[in-house]
Order: C-alpha cells, then sequence, then structure tokens
C-alpha cells in the first residue's frame, strides 16, 4: 500500500466518505474522558465526604472574642438564661486525685488460706518424723558397729528422699542433731527444737490471720484505707490500709519474730520451713475495686454555682481573669449543650459551604491553571488523597480534647505536592488545608494564619532540592521558625498568653518532627502512582551508578560527551527557570544507547572509522538505532518514563544530514534516495527540558569539531544551530518562547567560552612539539604545516566544518 501511494496509484476516497478507523478511535476518545470525568467527579465526592464526615458536630460552639488579662472590648454581656458553672480541669483533676485516694480497694478474704498454712506446718513435721527416727537408728547401730547400720543408712537415705523436705543441709544437721540429743539424754518431747518450731510456727500463722496478709504491694495502694469482704458471710469491713501486710512485709516480719525467739541455727531451720508455706489471706479484687473507683469518679460534679439569667457577666473595659473567662467558657457550652435541632443543621450547613468553597477554589485552580493534573485521573486523584490524610488526622486531633491542632503536621501534604508537581500547587494545597483545618478547630485565626505561613515557608524551602540534608534539616527546621514567629507575635500582641504560647511551642516541635515522614511517604507515592520527583533524579544523577558506569566503560567519549550537553542543558535551564535538576540528568542518560556500537561514534573512535565498511543508507541504520538502543536499556535499569523521553526526543525527527549528503552524491538518481531512511523517528521535543537537551546536544557536538573556536565563531555556531532546529520545525511542539531561546543561547554561549578559553604555549611546549636537532625557524614552520594539516583531516561521519552542522550523529 505504500508503494502504490508513493506512486499516486493507491485508492482515494471519495469526499465526503466515513472514516470508520478514524471513527471509531474519536469513539474511544470520547468513552475515555468520559470515564475519566466521571472517575473524578467521584473522587472529589468522596474527598468533600470525608470533609464533612469529620466535621466536629457534638454541638453548636459559641466562639466570644476575647484575650486573657485583657480588657473586654465587646459591649456589656449578660446572661440570656441561667446556666450552670463549668468547674475548670485543674479542679476535676483535683477531685478526680481525692477520689481515687478515698476510695478504698476491695480485697476477698481467702477462707481455706489459714488452715492451708496450718496444715501445712503439720504435714511437714509428719514427713520429718520418719526421716528423724531413721537417722537416731542408723547413729546408734554406727556406734554400736551393729551388722544392721548399712541397712539402716539405706533406710534413712530413703525416708529422707520420701518426705520431700526442702530444708538447707545445715537445717537438717541442726534438727538431727537435737533429736538424737534429746533421745539420749531422755529428755521429754517439748523440749526438742523441732516441737518449738512447729509451735511457734502456728502461733505466727495465728497473728498473721488476725492483722491480715494481702497479695499487692501497698506501694501501689492510693487509698488510706481498704476494705475486706468475706463472700461467705456476707461480711465487708473497712480497715486502715497501713494494716495489714503484704507479702514482703509478712517475710521481714516472721524473720524478725522468730530471729527474737530462737538462736540463729534454729531462726534459720523455722524460716525455711514458713516461707515455702507463706501465702496470702486477703485477695485483691480488681473488677470491684474498679467498679467502686468508677461509680465514685461518676459522681463528680463537672458544674459549681450557676449564673441567673440577667445577671451581668462583663462589662465593656472590664478585664478578663480567670472567673470572668470560666463564666464566658460555660455559656460557650450552655449554648452548645442546648442548641437546637435547627441550630446545629444551620452551624453545620454553614461550615460546610465553607469547606466546599474552599475545596472548589483548589479545584478550579488544577482546572484553569494545571489542567495536566486535573485531566490525569491518576494525579487528580494523587492530589485528593493527599490532601485527605491530613483532613483525617486534623478531624482526629479535634476529637482528643487533650491534643492540639498544633499537632497535625499540615506542611506535609504542601510538601509532597511541591516535590511531585511545583510549589503553586503547593502553596494553593496550603491554604485550602490551612481553612479547613481551622473550620475544623473553631475558626482560629491565629492557627490559621499560622499554618499558612509555616507551611509556605516550608513550600519554598523545597522549590529547589538539591541535596538530602536541605530537606532532612533545612525544611523543618523553616516550618517551626515559621510557626514560632507567628504564635510569638500573637502571644506578644495579647501580653499575657504566655502559658498559652509555652504549651503551642511543644506541640509545634512535634509537629516540626513529623514532616520528616515525608519522605517515606513521598518514596509511596513514587512507586504507586508512577511519578519522578527530585529525589529521584538526585539519585539518578550520580554518576556511580551502574548504568552510568557502563557506559564510562563502554563508550568514554560518549560519557564525556553526556556530561558536557548536560552542564550546558542545566545551565540553560536554570537560566529559563525550567526543571534544571530534570535537564541534567535526562542529558546523563541520553545517549547510553550508544554502548551496543560505540565504535560507530566520532567520540569514540581512535583512528578506525567503521563507516568506511558501510553504504551511507546502512550507516545511518546505526547511527538511528542508538535511540531505539538506548529506549531499550532504559527500561531494563528501570529508568523514569520522564527520563526515556529524553533519549526518545533529543534527535526529534532531524535529518543525518551527513550520510544523507553522501548517499546522494553516490547514487546515481536522486529520486533514488529517500529522505525519510535518513531520518529519525522521534518524537518531537514537547517541553522546556527536552528542547534544551535537543540543542545542547547538537551545539556541544559542533562546538567540538570547531577549530580555534573564538567568541564570534561560537556565537555564530549556536545561532546557525538553532535556527536550523526552528526552521526544520523540531521545536513546533516545544513550549520555549523565543525570549528563553535567546537566554538559551546566551547561556551556551557563556558556558563554551569558558570550556575554549585561550591557553598560552609555553616554549617548552613548541620545543617539545619538533624534533631536537631543528632550528627554531624550522620548528616555526613545522608549527604552521602541522596546523594546516589539521585542517583537513576528516572524523568518523564526515569532515569538520564550521557552518553550524553538526558532524556527529
Amino acid at each position: 500500500m505504500s508503494i502504490l501511494k508513493k506512486l499516486g496509484l493507491a485508492p482515494k476516497r471519495r469526499k465526503g466518505a466515513p472514516n470508520i478507523g478514524e471513527n471509531r478511535k474519536k469513539e474511544l476518545l470520547e468513552a475515555a474522558q468520559k470515564k475519566n470525568l466521571y472517575l473524578r467527579l467521584v473522587i472529589f465526592f468522596v474527598f468533600m465526604a470525608v470533609v464533612l464526615w469529620f466535621l466536629p458536630q457534638s454541638g453548636l460552639r459559641q466562639s466570644l472574642n476575647y484575650t486573657m488579662h485583657e480588657p473586654w472590648r465587646n459591649d456589656d454581656l449578660t446572661a440570656p438564661f441561667t446556666y450552670a458553672l463549668l468547674k475548670s480541669p485543674e479542679e476535676i483533676q483535683e477531685e478526680r486525685a481525692e477520689v481515687r485516694q478515698n476510695t478504698p480497694p476491695i480485697f476477698h478474704e481467702s477462707p481455706d488460706a489459714v488452715q492451708s498454712m496450718e496444715q501445712s506446718v503439720e504435714n511437714a513435721f509428719q514427713n520429718l518424723q520418719p526421716v528423724l527416727v531413721s537417722w537416731f537408728q542408723w547413729q546408734r547401730s554406727r556406734d554400736e558397729q551393729s551388722r544392721s547400720r548399712s541397712a539402716d543408712s539405706l533406710r534413712f537415705a530413703q525416708e529422707l528422699e520420701l518426705s520431700g523436705t526442702s530444708l538447707s543441709g545445715s537445717s537438717l544437721e541442726h534438727l538431727l542433731e537435737n533429736y538424737r540429743e534429746l533421745r539420749n539424754s531422755g529428755d521429754p518431747i517439748g523440749n526438742f527444737i523441732g516441737e518449738m518450731v512447729r509451735t511457734d510456727l502456728l502461733r505466727l500463722i495465728e497473728r498473721l490471720s488476725a492483722q491480715g496478709v494481702i497479695n499487692r504491694d501497698k506501694d501501689q495502694i492510693d487509698a488510706n484505707e481498704l476494705t475486706v469482704r468475706n463472700l461467705d458471710e456476707q461480711t465487708e469491713r473497712v480497715l486502715p490500709a497501713d494494716q495489714p501486710m503484704d507479702m514482703e512485709e509478712a517475710s521481714e516480719w516472721a524473720r524478725s519474730q522468730l530471729s527474737q525467739r530462737f538462736d540463729p541455727s534454729t531462726s534459720r531451720l523455722a524460716l525455711e520451713l514458713f516461707l515455702p508455706i507463706l501465702e496470702p489471706i486477703w485477695i485483691y479484687s480488681e473488677e470491684d475495686s474498679q467498679q467502686q473507683l468508677q461509680d465514685a469518679l461518676s459522681e463528680i460534679s463537672a458544674t459549681q454555682g450557676a449564673v441567673a439569667q440577667g445577671q451581668v457577666i462583663v462589662r465593656r473595659g472590664d478585664i478578663v481573669d480567670e472567673e470572668v473567662a470560666n463564666m464566658l467558657r460555660s455559656l460557650a457550652s450552655a449554648r452548645a449543650d442546648n442548641a437546637t435541632a435547627l441550630e446545629r443543621g444551620f452551624r453545620f450547613l454553614g461550615e460546610g459551604i465553607i469547606l466546599l468553597v474552599t475545596t472548589l477554589f483548589f479545584l478550579f485552580y488544577l482546572f484553569l491553571y494545571r489542567r495536566k493534573i486535573f485531566d490525569a485521573s491518576s494525579m487528580f486523584l494523587l492530589v485528593f488523597l493527599v490532601l485527605g490524610l491530613i483532613v483525617i488526622a486534623s478531624g482526629i486531633v479535634y476529637q482528643l480534647d487533650d491534643l492540639s491542632p498544633y499537632l497535625v503536621p499540615v506542611a506535609i501534604a504542601p510538601l509532597i505536592l511541591t516535590i511531585i508537581f511545583d510549589s503553586r500547587v503547593g502553596l494553593l494545597a496550603t491554604i485550602t488545608l490551612a481553612i479547613i483545618t481551622a473550620t475544623y478547630h473553631d475558626h482560629q485565626a491565629d492557627y490559621l494564619i499560622a499554618t499558612i505561613i509555616a507551611c509556605s515557608y516550608g513550600v519554598f524551602s523545597v522549590r529547589d532540592i538539591n541535596k538530602r540534608t536541605q530537606f532532612f534539616v533545612t525544611t523543618p527546621l523553616v516550618v517551626f521558625i515559621g510557626y514560632l514567629l507567628v504564635t510569638s507575635g500573637f502571644a506578644l500582641s495579647r501580653y499575657g498568653g504566655w502559658e498559652t504560647w509555652i504549651n503551642q511551642l511543644t506541640w509545634i516541635s512535634i509537629n516540626s518532627v513529623f514532616i520528616l515522614f515525608t519522605y517515606p511517604l513521598i518514596l509511596f507515592f513514587e512507586k504507586t502512582f508512577n511519578v519522578t520527583t527530585d529525589f529521584t533524579l538526585l539519585e539518578l544523577s550520580d554518576t556511580n551508578l551502574p548504568l552510568l558506569k557502563e557506559l564510562m566503560t563502554k563508550a568514554p567519549g560518549t560519557f564525556h560527551h553526556s556530561l558536557q550537553v548536560a552542564n550546558l542543558a542545566e545551565s540553560a535551564a536554570s537560566a529559563i527557570g525550567a526543571n534544571a535538576l530534570l535537564t541534567r540528568t535526562g542529558a546523563l542518560y541520553h545517549d547510553i544507547g550508544k554502548m551496543n556500537k560505540p565504535g560507530y561514534f566520532i567520540e569514540n573512535q581512535t583512528g578506525v572509522n567503521e563507516h568506511n565498511k558501510l553504504k551511507p543508507r546502512m550507516s545511518a541504520l546505526v547511527i538511528k538505532a542508538h535511540v531505539s538502543d538506548g529506549v531499550k536499556m532504559a527500561k531494563e535499569y528501570d529508568l523514569p518514563e520522564t527520563l526515556i523521553k529524553f533519549i526518545q526526543t533529543h534527535h526529534g525527527s532531524s535529518i543525518i544530514r551527513y550520510f544523507y549528503e553522501k548517499a546522494k552524491s553516490e547514487a546515481e538518481q536522486e529520486s533514488d534516495v529517500h529522505e525519510e531512511d535518513f531520518r529519525y523517528d522521534g518524537p518531537t521535543p514537547f517541553s522546556r527540558e527536552t528542547g534544551i537537551l535537543m540543542l545542547a546536544d547538537s551545539t556541544e557536538a559542533a562546538s567540538r569539531a570547531m577549530k580555534d573556536p573564538t567568541y564570534s565563531k561560537l556565537e555564530n555556531l549556536i545561532q546557525r544551530i538553532v535556527d536550523g532546529h526552528l526552521q526544520e520545525g523540531q521545536l513546533d511542539h516545544c513550549p520555549l518562547t523565543l525570549q528563553e531561546i535567546d537566554i538559551i543561547k546566551k547561556s551556551f554561549l557563556k558556558i563554551l567560552l569558558g570550556v575554549y578559553h585561550s591557553r598560552i604555549e609555553y616554549p617548552d611546549q613548541e620545543a617539545d612539539n619538533a624534533p631536537a636537532d631543528s632550528t627554531p625557524k624550522e620548528k616555526k614552520k613545522k608549527k604552521k604545516k602541522s596546523s594546516n594539516d589539521s585542517s583537513t583531516k576528516t572524523n568518523a561521519t564526515g569532515p569538520s566544518n564550521e557552518d553550524g552542522k553538526a558532524p556527529n550523529p
């Protein structure tokens, strides 16, 4: 079909005949646009639903304009109805603490604890009795050298194991020796220390039963009393909190009593028998204690006294002290509690209108001035998702009375939007969020102003990111200073709000620390929405990355060329206010496709020209392939789509002039050579950054081929290259203005003059360039001849020239 079309034999479509393919494309495009419109409407309405959902609806708030310790500037205020005076939070806290101190914890008597301990004592000595008897029998048979001494020894060992005693070796030996002495002397059993210990332990248990042993450390009991309940007898008694002993005190008390009663060895024996069987007699009831405490706390009244209807609350000019402020707060609370459903509805409707108008203000900005964001559903979702996170956080903080609105890191959203898009979107987001969150927090004017100023400063600090410390140190500090200055200004103007200011300062400090969470959030949004931020560009501009390292190794000339182009492009982008970091990073990667066949490009050749073996059309194909190879390589290394566009467009659809002219000169007829075979596939540059790269790439290549560059030569060269691209229409889709192009040319000239500045040739260098036996006149002639010869050399793709047509394709 293409051949017939070239020959003019292709069938022509009748005028007015429908093009089915174009109509189908048009229908699909309209359907996609309609789908995107519906999707954006859903996103907007969901965002508004979230905003209105978190809008406080607990009551009709009454904002009274006054400042503590300053005169009342409004008219005399009288009570419109009788209302109760609220207690201050400090008073309620004191009462709650007093209730906790006066509400005794509840313990339950353990009915079996005493009997269990007594039975344990009896069992211990009963188990020891066979041990004592068998030991005495063994000792007697051993003293008498009886034949049964071995059997008696085994019997003693068996009885000792069966007794399960926990006595130490010294205590057991002390008990056994005393028993043998008692039996040998014929003393009554009452003098046996085991019997005395048993009796004394039972006496200790009886005394502990009367005094009480609890299973809770007494340090954990705040009350002065405690309640002991006997569930079996259904009785209850209240005792001083210091009467019972906890387990540690009971152990120390037993140790003291036994040490007074017995000698150290016997006392140790008694303790070893007593401590394992000691257990609490009164058991703490967590459930009953908490229920009793909650009942007592619920009886605390939040009010004290009342203000009668018609009573003067404050007169014009009176100082607003703590008493007056409490009356004003109580009036606002009473109005909120007594508000009718109609009043609440009107308040909610009014605030809802404010929030809707504010959000529409931001939406219209995107529609009128950031149409790319508005039209792209993914970017539209990203913007309102970021805003929604802050709205939700602010709504949650409002519900918690102990938290300040300054805790919410509102600046995170503008910072993210500034880094992903631009500072104007960040500033509009700042104003939008400040109004929404201020509406949540009782329309506080000082909060509104402080948020707008501090977040705006944060936006300015990340407008151009050159290093990470700028974000991790500078931005949180700038936001903190912004909040600090505004809140300090309000505190000074009120002359008395220093306590509030100090409290705000704490929350502002935490707010500034939270800003550090912006970085992981940006990484999340980058991966989720496939966007490229300055953080990513900073990482990719590192020449130590594997792809650029490979370029430097395989094609060192191309790598050096890319660095020079990056410098030219970055300088020009900065000069016209374009994204300099994006331009530089794109320039570093624009020629990575040359790594596949580096020897076919002039900058990598070392004397051998590979194109001498190829026909012009084949050479053009090889040269063109470095663009598609670069795109393929960029995708393999997962480079962002933004950088891939630089690779695709850095030659646009320009013609490979040298091989095109060579092909025409070698062809029998010029009609045999088709221009499209020698053109790059495009597309042409579509942004200021890609346009700058195209101009910088051609300018750098042409200037490298220039001999003896001077100011006028470089200026003419740059002018011819730029004019050539303009005439070919390579910049038709690029939003560069003529004024910006003029600035770009001046920037290129300034950089190139610095690169090709004049250098002094020292005598030693001249002597090195001539044979050792030549005279100065001969050296001078040789130098002149060398200069003339150099002008006739050819490069890899054609002779060097200064007509503005770069020999480097």
